[in-house]
């Protein structure tokens, strides 16, 4: 029997966007191990921080948090020593230290604005990629994306490319349907970049079943038998491809953005030293 996946509990006063970035770096250093990120962003309370604490408590899992304010930091620190939780403080080292070389103390300001800098900017402008070529639109484009999406439709292209946006990948994402040919853009690129995602025929009937309602004629669309040739073509458009495969039934949108990037790069990292 497997073990269970370490679980990442990252506890933020704001977004927790540091707090995930050091996570990502840790999961990088441990291939083998699963990795199961649990987010405890805004946090405005002490309230909150014995609710993120609690969810933690019992759980093979680490508390990592950026807590601004020094009531809630030791807060958490003391339920993580009750708890017996390892934990690691992101910011009070650091904020304590520079105060004491400084010899002025921090602001002490949760969810400061963020910094105008190129990060930002590549950020806000791979998130308009996103939208402009999304579902297929602008193939033409598809060079010059940093990671291109294939899947039936309901498969979470659309929520992935725009998270993948804000991570600062500048992504397309390409529909798959039974019975039309993909652009031949999409055969046209290096396959390091592209990334297949699938998902349960089940699930994308209980998905479309839903959306279908709404929509008159739609039955085929939802329908578990057509589901499983459209399954089965994208199947081939991905064999012809070469590119790896993600199957997102089970997975949330950080997770499997977190692994769609983890495969680009990696593959990019192999076609560099080829």
């Amino acid at each position: 029997m497997s073990e269970p996946p370490v679980e990442l509990h990252v506890v933020s006063d704001a977004t927790g966007e540091t707090a995930t970035r050091v996570v990502q770096a840790v999961e990088r250093q441990f291939p083998d191990l699963d990795f199961d990120v649990v987010h405890h962003p805004r946090i405005t309370s002490a309230d909150d921080v014995h609710l993120a604490a609690a969810r933690a408590k019992g759980r093979r899992a680490v508390v990592v948090y950026t807590l601004v304010e020094p009531g809630y930091r030791e807060v958490m620190r003391q339920l993580c020593r009750r708890y017996r939780l390892h934990y690691c403080d992101l910011l009070g080292h650091p904020l304590d230290a520079v105060a004491r070389v400084a010899g002025r103390p921090a602001k002490m300001e949760p969810a400061a604005q963020p910094v105008l800098d190129e990060t930002y900017f590549r950020r806000v402008g791979a998130m308009e990629f996103a939208v402009r070529f999304d579902d297929g639109l602008g193939a033409s484009a598809l060079r010059d994306a940093d990671i291109v999406l294939v899947g039936v439709s309901r498969s979470s292209k659309t929520p992935l490319s725009i998270y993948l946006g804000y991570l600062g990948y500048k992504t397309a994402n390409v529909p798959v349907v039974r019975g039309i040919e993909p652009p031949d853009e999409l055969f046209e690129l290096d396959p390091a970049k592209i990334v297949g995602v699938t998902i349960e025929a089940e699930r994308l009937a209980e998905i479309r079943g839903a959306r279908a309602r709404s929509l008159r004629g739609a039955r085929r669309y939802a329908h578990l038998n057509d589901i499983y040739e459209e399954l089965e073509y994208a199947d081939q458009v991905h064999r012809r491809i070469g590119c790896p495969v993600i199957d997102v039934t089970h997975l949330a949108i950080e997770e499997t953005a977190r692994r769609i990037v983890r495969l680009v790069e990696s593959r990019r990292v192999d076609a560099a030293r080829a």
